[in-house]
């Protein structure tokens, strides 16, 4: 499963998060709390509850809820109890919801992935949990948050991490580059997937490009996205090309080769082969195959 972009969407918009699939983001997340404000989240939970009751909406994206750090309780009760009738017509009791995961904003400790994931559990939900890391004791406790049983991806959060330690943010990003790196790594050794914080400026897409282009470096699997115009971008940083793969498979082919051939060193155009190229190979074979391309 791809998760090289989530769109964000927000909740008390019902027009923009029923076009957000049609971005092609891997996931579109709808927003139940930094954008909506807070007079409207009552209405923005029906909203939300009817754009995913509607059988009309089965995108293939994956599907998540951004829950509010202070009632996710409230929220989750909003999604699955009954919604009210529209005018004019009417709507079944309990509609089931086209949702696979939830977010929660400001994670700071494992447990408060497992109580969200056993609210979920008490409503009859089994949903991936999307866990935000964007405060500093959430950075800190980023190893023990990744490896929740529930917790199926870390995100970093890096406008609110700025804050929250009273950072100066810049455009090179030096003020949360050790926060930012300590999370995909948190990620990697608890074996779940890491994306990279949102870019602020939508209309900048040289500056997102070269931010995406970093946060691969580092190791991410995938980046926020606030805007439909950075879905793109994103997508196509995050997809190896031709020539990637084809050194991937090659890569691979000939480690199938040397094991046949009980070898252990070998070599691909002139340069030897270690565990380090192996790994990298296997990446790009698997971040192909989630991008549905044939890394053959």
């Amino acid at each position: 499963m791809a998760r090289r972009s989530l769109l964000f969407s927000p909740g008390d918009r019902p027009e923009l998060m029923r076009k957000a699939p049609a971005t092609g983001a891997d996931v579109v997340c709808f927003d139940l709390e930094d954008a909506v404000a807070p007079g409207r989240k009552d209405e923005a939970r029906d909203a939300v509850r009817r754009v995913l009751a509607d059988v009309d909406f089965d995108p293939d994206a994956e599907v998540c809820v951004r829950l509010t750090a202070t009632a996710p309780a409230a929220d989750l009760d909003a999604l699955v109890g009954s919604a009210p009738a529209d005018v004019g017509g009417s709507v079944d009791a309990d509609p089931p919801l086209r949702l696979d995961a939830i977010m929660l904003p400001k994670v700071e400790a494992a447990d408060r992935v497992e109580r969200a994931a056993a609210l979920c559990a008490d409503r009859g939900l089994d949903l991936a949990v999307f866990a935000l890391v964007e405060t500093a004791g959430g950075v800190l406790s980023a190893p023990a948050i990744a490896s929740a049983d529930a917790t199926s991806a870390l995100v970093f959060g890096a406008e609110d991490l700025a804050a929250d330690i009273g950072a100066t943010r810049t455009d090179e990003g030096t003020e949360v580059l050790y926060a930012r790196e300590h999370v995909v790594l948190a990620a990697s050794a608890a074996g779940v997937d890491a994306l990279d914080t949102v870019y602020t400026d939508f209309s900048d897409t040289e500056g997102l490009r070269e931010e995406t282009a970093f946060a691969l470096t580092l190791g991410y699997d995938g980046k926020l996205a606030i805007h439909p115009s950075q879905v793109g971008p994103i997508n196509e940083a995050f997809t190896p090309d031709a020539e990637e793969i084809d050194w991937a498979s090659r890569v691979l082919g000939a480690r199938d080769e040397a094991r046949r051939a009980d070898r252990g060193v070998f070599s691909v155009d002139g340069e030897m082969i270690d565990a380090p190229l192996i790994a990298q190979a296997e990446r790009i074979v698997e971040r192909a195959a989630a991008a549905g391309m044939d890394p053959r």
